[in-house]
């Protein structure tokens, strides 16, 4: 009988994980009695405890503005408005991301022009950014993807020569360092979703961080209309009283209460979490087929709350045993995982050929000079098109406890130690990811 829990054998994992292991976020009873605090108090669409969140916040990351906001996705649409994105601009954003990072561009009027990722860091690779830029470039998007930090010094480099800003989506590395510093604090903005998924967790929210008092001022101009009169700039001053992009983007001070207990709490949850990941890692670190997606140690840079980890899958180290076989085998060990990550979304018709606003056009490319098209195919990505035959999700572990974390371990092992059992019969599938990573109970 074969070793494999998959072909009949016993499973690696014999108990029962317990629950505290992967829930989360973890709830408290300041987190509790904050939120209950604000419906008693009959102030949920108040300001003054979202405003105390946003100093928080911002003070965290030693940057000078907060601006909390209802979601992540209503961040980056009012932080593209407000680095000036509009008719005709192009931003620049990897294919593989959530598709917040780059959609609300497009109701500004620019058109989305996606580049490769590093096929080790799953971040956007700057090699491919420099080929995408043209005179029409605003914006360069950088996704923290999966955690980890992005290469900031060359990306920012690119940034300062072609005069183009950056705007760094946070959303998946709340708390990770870039060589000492921390993320979400070297481009023009960065935004943050703070949903119930994500490591840095108020149950739906999102933020805005800025060192840019104009870009501040410009978001609350967009969005938040009944903050105003604190506005400073005189141009902005004589046309505001209403929200300029139509949107009431004020986050409910339940989730701005619930963010205020996080900031308390969440790096010590952090450093538990960073130690466990480490822990786990280390014992899979040199198997052959897989490599470890985190950063180099003694780095300076880290993963904060490590938010949809992943490992990246080599196939021709396992006799091309593919990673949809392989997750199979690993998840009846006991250690749930699954191939892929984000499907790109250069693929997506939404844009490519779909007019969302009845122009008689494409909507990506309504606003382009004749000629111009920014369509791409998998060719021009290569590394996007075939990410998902290469990367595999892991346990996201919440807690520092050797003898759980041991047997998971132990379960990717007995599964590469026995590859060569599951190629008869395996097809290799194009894996598609999904469009969307949060589970849903």
């Amino acid at each position: 009988m074969s070793k494999l829990a998959l072909l009949g054998g016993e499973k690696t994992i014999k108990v029962d994980t317990p629950r505290e292991m992967f829930d989360w976020p973890i709830i408290n009873k300041g987190m509790e009695d904050a939120a209950v605090k604000v419906i008693r108090d009959r102030m949920a669409s108040g300001v003054g405890l979202s405003k105390e969140f946003e100093r928080g916040f911002a003070d965290w990351h030693g940057v000078k503005y907060g601006l909390a906001h209802v979601n992540g996705t209503a961040v980056i649409q009012a932080a593209f408005y407000a680095l000036g994105v509009g008719v005709g601009d192009e931003i620049i954003c990897p294919s593989i991301t959530y598709w917040a990072s780059c959609i609300s561009a497009m109701s500004l009027g620019a058109s989305i022009v996606f580049a490769d990722i590093d096929p080790d860091t799953l971040c956007i690779d700057p090699v491919d950014i420099e080929k995408r830029i043209t005179k029409r470039t605003k914006v360069i998007v950088v996704v923290h993807y999966m955690s980890m930090p992005a290469d900031m010094d060359r990306i920012m480099a690119l940034a300062k020569k072609y005069d183009i800003k950056v705007l760094e989506d946070v959303s998946h590395a709340h708390g990770a360092l870039y060589k000492g510093k921390m993320v979400g604090t070297f481009g023009d903005a960065a935004c943050f979703s703070l949903m119930t998924g994500k490591s840095f967790s108020i149950g739906e929210g999102g933020m805005l961080l800025t060192d840019n008092r104009d870009v501040y001022e410009r978001a609350l101009l967009w969005g938040h209309y009944g903050r105003h009169n604190e506005i400073e700039n005189e141009e902005l001053k004589e046309i505001s009283g209403l929200p300029h992009g139509g949107c009431k983007n004020r986050l409910n001070q339940m989730a701005s209460a619930i963010g205020i207990e996080q900031l308390k709490k969440y790096p010590g949850e952090m450093k538990e979490i960073d130690k466990a990941m480490n822990y786990f890692l280390d014992q899979l670190e040199g198997l052959p087929g897989i490599r470890t997606h985190r950063p180099a140690p003694d780095s300076g840079t880290t993963k904060g709350g490590w938010y949809a980890c992943r490992g990246l899958y080599r196939p021709e180290e396992l006799g091309g045993l593919s990673a949809r076989r392989f997750c199979e085998a690993v998840t009846a060990e006991g250690a749930l995982t699954s191939p892929g990550c984000n499907k790109a979304l250069h693929t997506h018709p939404l844009f490519n050929s779909v007019d969302v606003y009845h122009c008689g056009t494409p909507t990506n490319l309504a606003n382009l000079p004749d000629g111009v098209d920014v369509r791409l195919n998998d060719n021009d990505l290569p590394v996007s098109a075939a990410i998902h035959g290469r990367a595999f999700s892991l346990p996201w572990f919440k807690h520092f406890k050797p003898e759980i974390i041991d047997q998971y371990a132990a379960a990717f092992r007995k599964v590469i130690e026995n590859y060569e059992e599951l190629l008869p019969g395996d097809v290799d599938i194009v894996e598609d990811g999904s469009w969307g990573l949060t589970n849903r109970k």
